[in-house]
C-alpha cells in the first residue's frame, strides 16, 4: 500500500468531497488543491460550519454529567455503568447516529469475571534463619491471578529475574532458559531505558508494563509475580497501585492463557528488605540486569501464600454508534474514534472519607471530546466516504478490556479499519502551543496530523512523558494489536500565557495528586479551550482519513506493520 504523503494531507480537496454534495469530487488534480490544509478545510463552508458544533459548554455538560456522584464512579458492571452507557447511547440517539452494535443495538456486551481477593494483612518471607514480614497497604499490594475461590503459593522460592523480559528483536532474554516453574519472580519495572537503539529508549515499550510482565512470569509457568515499585520506572506514585489493585478487579473471562496464582507489587524499600533477608544488595542486583549476559538469580528465600477469592459475574459493554459512509465502494471502512467511558467506581475512601472515584478528567473528559467531534461529522450536510464508528469502550481501568474485546469481536474488519484516533484524559487547562500525539513517528497518519495542527498554529510533538509507556496504556493499543493505525492525542505542555514548565507541573501534579483517586471530580474552573483545540485536531484528521482514496499505513519496520498486513491480506482472499 502506498504511504500517505503531505501532498494527500494537504489535499483535502479529496478529503472533503463528501462534506458537500457541491465540493470537489475524487481525482482531484494538483493544480486544483489548494496551499494548505486550513485552506481546504476553510475553503469547505459546510465543514467549517460543522466544526463549530465543538463547542467547549457541549462537553462540560457531558463530564459534569457522567462525572457526577450519581454515577458512582462508573465501576464496571454496576448501576453507575448502566446509568452512563445509557445516557451516553441516548446522546448518541440525538445527534442522529445509528446504533454500531452487530445487532442493531447501541451497546457490545461483554461478560467479566470480577476477582476480589482477601488480602492477608501481613506477608513472610523466609531465609536465612530469619524473616521478613511485609505490611499489607504500606509495602505490597497482591491480586489472584486465576479466577478461582482460592489463590496459592506453596513454599515457592524467590527468583530475582532482572525485567522480567524476553524479546529476540533486541537480543534479550533475562530467563536464559531457568527452570522457574513453581517460583515467585521478583522483578524490576519499566524496560531497559538507556540506549536509545535498545527498548526505544526513555520511551517505554510494552516490555516495561505491568501487564506484559505478569504474563512472562506465567508463560514460565511461575506460580507468582512481584514488580518493584518505584515512581519513576511505574509513572505513578505507588498510592496509584493501592487504589487501582485494590477491591473487585475485572477480566474478561479466563481462556487458555498461561496464569500465575498470584500478581504483586512492592515497594522500592521492601524489595530492598526482601533481597538483604538474602544476602543480596538491591543496586547491585539492577545493575546487574542492564546487561544482556543476566540470568536469573535464585534468591534462596522463600514464601506461602493462601488466599480466599470472591468471585462475581458481571456485564459491561461498548457503548457504539456509527455514521454510515456516503461512498458505497468504502463505506464498509470506518475511522474508528475511542475514548473509554469506565472508571473505578466504588473503592478505597480516602482521607476525607470519599470513597467515589468519579473519573471526570480519566476520562469523562475524553468521552466528551469524541461525543463532540461526532456531533460535529452529523452536522455536516453529507456523512464522509467511509464510515465513522464511535466506540466509547468500558472496563479501560482493568486493562483495556473493553477494547480488547471489540479488537476480538470487531464490528468492521481489521483490514478495513482506516485508522484510530482515541482520547485518554484530555487538555483541562486551557490553549496550548503544542499538542501531544502518542505514537508519531509509527503511522502515516503523522502528515496528515503535522499538517492540520500547523494550520491551527501549533506543534505535534511526540509522547512527552515518553518514560510512561502511554502508547501501551490507552485503547488504542488493543486496535493497534489488530493492524490498525492508531493516533492518541493528549495534551500539549507549552501553554499559551503560562511561563515554561507550567504545562508540565500541572500534569505531574495530577499524576502525583488526582490520577486514580477520589480526588478526579469535575471542576467548574477547568478551562475547556484546548479541549475544544484538541477536539478539532481530531475531527480533521478523521474527516481527511475518512475521505483519502488510500488508507494510512504503519511506518516500515513498525511493531504494529505484520499485523497491518496480515489483516488486509484477510480481505484480499
Amino acid at each position: 500500500m502506498k504511504q500517505l504523503t503531505i501532498l494527500v494531507a494537504i489535499a483535502l480537496a479529496t478529503a472533503l468531497t463528501a462534506c458537500s454534495r457541491e465540493a470537489a469530487t475524487p481525482g482531484t488534480t494538483a493544480n486544483d488543491r489548494p496551499s494548505n490544509a486550513r485552506q481546504v478545510a476553510g475553503g469547505n463552508p459546510a465543514a467549517e460550519k460543522a466544526a463549530l458544533e465543538i463547542q467547549g459548554d457541549y462537553m462540560r455538560g457531558i463530564v459534569a454529567e457522567i462525572s457526577d456522584d450519581r454515577y458512582e464512579g462508573r465501576g464496571p458492571g454496576t448501576r453507575g455503568d448502566v446509568a452512563a452507557r445509557k445516557y451516553l447511547a441516548d446522546q448518541m440517539a440525538a445527534l442522529g447516529l445509528q446504533p454500531g452494535a452487530e445487532d442493531g443495538s447501541w451497546e457490545q456486551p461483554f461478560d467479566l469475571v470480577g476477582i476480589n481477593a482477601s488480602q492477608p494483612k501481613t506477608w513472610t518471607f523466609e531465609g536465612r534463619d530469619e524473616s521478613v514480614v511485609l505490611k499489607q497497604w504500606d509495602e505490597f499490594i497482591v491480586a489472584s491471578g486465576v479466577q478461582d475461590e482460592r489463590a496459592r503459593i506453596n513454599d515457592a522460592e524467590i527468583v530475582f529475574v532482572g525485567y522480567g523480559i524476553q524479546a529476540p528483536e533486541f537480543d534479550w532474554d533475562d530467563y536464559k532458559g531457568a527452570d522457574l516453574e513453581g517460583k515467585v519472580l521478583l522483578m524490576m519495572n519499566n524496560d531497559p531505558d538507556w540506549d536509545p537503539a535498545l527498548f526505544g529508549g526513555e520511551t517505554r515499550l510494552w516490555y516495561g508494563r505491568w501487564d506484559y510482565k505478569y504474563l512472562s512470569a506465567a508463560r514460565q509457568g511461575a506460580a507468582g509475580a512481584i514488580i518493584i515499585h518505584t515512581s519513576p520506572s511505574a509513572g505513578y506514585p505507588f498510592q496509584v497501585v493501592q487504589t487501582s489493585w485494590t477491591g473487585v478487579q475485572f477480566e474478561l473471562p479466563a481462556g487458555d492463557e498461561p496464569r500465575s496464582e498470584v500478581n504483586a507489587w512492592v515497594t522500592e524499600e521492601a524489595a530492598r528488605s526482601l533481597v538483604g533477608l538474602a544476602g543480596f544488595d538491591l543496586d547491585e542486583l539492577r545493575e546487574a540486569a542492564f546487561n544482556r549476559d543476566f540470568k536469573p538469580v535464585p534468591l534462596g528465600i522463600r514464601t506461602s501464600l493462601d488466599m480466599k477469592v470472591e468471585l462475581q459475574h458481571a456485564e459491561s459493554a461498548n457503548v457504539l454508534g456509527v455514521i454510515p459512509g456516503s461512498d458505497p465502494a468504502l463505506s464498509d471502512e470506518a475511522v474508528i474514534y475511542t475514548a473509554h467511558h469506565d472508571h473505578l467506581g466504588i473503592s478505597t475512601p480516602n482521607e476525607g472519607g470519599d470513597a467515589i472515584y468519579n473519573g471526570a478528567r480519566d476520562n469523562a473528559s475524553g468521552v466528551a471530546i469524541v461525543m463532540a467531534i461526532a456531533r460535529a461529522i452529523r452536522a455536516l450536510p453529507a456523512a464522509p466516504r467511509r464510515s465513522v464508528l464511535i466506540a466509547l469502550v468500558g472496563a479501560e481501568e482493568q486493562g483495556l478490556l473493553g477494547s480488547r474485546f471489540y479488537a476480538a469481536h470487531p464490528t468492521f474488519a481489521p483490514g478495513k479499519i482506516a485508522a484510530n484516533i482515541n482520547y485518554d484524559s484530555a487538555n483541562i487547562w486551557g490553549h496550548t502551543h503544542d499538542v501531544t500525539f502518542v505514537g508519531l513517528g509509527k503511522s502515516s497518519i503523522d502528515q496528515i496530523a503535522v499538517a492540520i495542527a500547523a494550520e491551527q498554529g501549533r506543534v505535534v510533538k511526540p509522547d512527552q512523558f515518553a518514560d510512561k509507556g502511554y502508547f501501551y496504556r490507552s485503547d488504542q493499543f488493543n486496535l493497534a494489536k489488530i493492524g490498525v493505525p492508531a493516533m492518541y492525542l493528549k495534551a500539549g505542555t507549552d501553554f499559551v500565557d503560562r511561563p515554561p514548565g507550567w504545562g508540565r507541573a500541572q500534569q505531574d501534579r495530577h499524576t502525583e495528586v488526582d490520577y486514580h483517586q477520589p480526588s478526579d471530580e469535575y471542576d467548574p474552573s477547568w478551562n475547556f479551550d484546548g479541549m475544544v483545540e484538541d477536539a478539532l485536531l481530531g475531527y480533521w484528521n478523521g474527516l481527511a482519513i475518512a475521505n483519502v482514496d488510500e488508507m494510512p499505513a504503519w511506518n516500515p519496520g513498525d511493531e504494529f506493520e505484520a499485523a497491518r498486513l496480515e489483516a488486509l491480506a484477510a480481505i484480499d482472499d
